[in-house]
């Protein structure tokens, strides 16, 4: 199924029925990708004294309870309101669903004992595109991106810097493989996160952080529409499924 799509005076093709999933699923196993010193996900049927509300047990549906944290079991989508004080609702700060998408492959550099992604990355990476949206893939991409488990690891992250260069870059969604946009201990500066939200000036309501990806190989750099399908919490993040599809001229 095709759908035609005019962006900024062009006109594109996209395939509606070739979605390029990106999101990573939650599965209540050890195996499950995960981050912040918590345990796996926890889905279960929920119990009645001595009745189990699931169809092995002789009830006539399954009805599980889940227990998870949305920013360590899978891909999320954040708002401003994951590190203020006042409240900000991922499910009111995120009104839109649909934009264009650059997606960039970055290799983080060694500084010191951290790996990093710089603003000269970007800056290579993107050139002078304007874009709504950038995903970030980081190298090395392998499927262990898929059941990770990054406590205690410090993976890679953006410097305070990077983060400033796509917020000048009128960059309001970031979508990134990796746990954090930030250092997995830095004393609660979380600088990138900060930068990208402009909490020191107009705060950036509408930006989101989506954390927790997986781009596959075979999905190239380049210009792409995003879908960011997220679950209506009323929350600082949500569970989420950024979804792309390719444009045709």
């Amino acid at each position: 199924m095709k759908a035609v799509i005019n962006v900024n005076s062009r006109t594109y093709a996209i395939y509606i029925d070739k979605p390029l999933d990106i999101s990573i699923p939650l599965r209540a196993t050890k195996s499950n990708v995960n981050a912040w010193y918590i345990d796996e996900p926890i889905i279960e049927p929920v119990k009645m004294d001595d009745f189990i509300v699931s169809v092995e047990h002789g009830a006539p549906v399954n009805f599980n309870n889940i227990q998870f944290n949305p920013h360590a079991h899978g891909t999320h989508t954040e708002c401003v309101g994951h590190i203020t004080e006042k409240k900000y609702s991922i499910n009111q700060c995120l009104k839109q669903f649909f934009f264009v998408a650059e997606v960039i492959t970055v290799a983080p550099e060694k500084l010191g004992d951290d790996f990093v992604i710089s603003a000269k990355q970007l800056r290579f990476a993107i050139g002078n595109k304007k874009r709504e949206a950038v995903i970030i893939r980081t190298l090395p991409n392998t499927t262990e991106k898929l059941t990770q488990h990054y406590s205690n690891t410090n993976p890679p992250y953006l410097l305070e810097e990077a983060a400033v260069y796509l917020k000048s870059k009128g960059v309001k969604h970031l979508l990134i493989d990796l746990p954090s946009v930030d250092r997995e201990r830095d004393d609660g500066e979380l600088l990138a996160h900060n930068a990208f939200w402009n909490t020191d000036g107009k705060i950036r309501t509408e930006a989101t952080i989506t954390e927790f990806i997986f781009v596959p190989n075979n999905i190239e750099d380049g210009k792409y529409i995003l879908n960011l399908q997220i679950a209506p919490f009323e929350n600082d993040a949500t569970p989420s499924k950024p979804v792309l599809y390719k444009l045709y001229e």
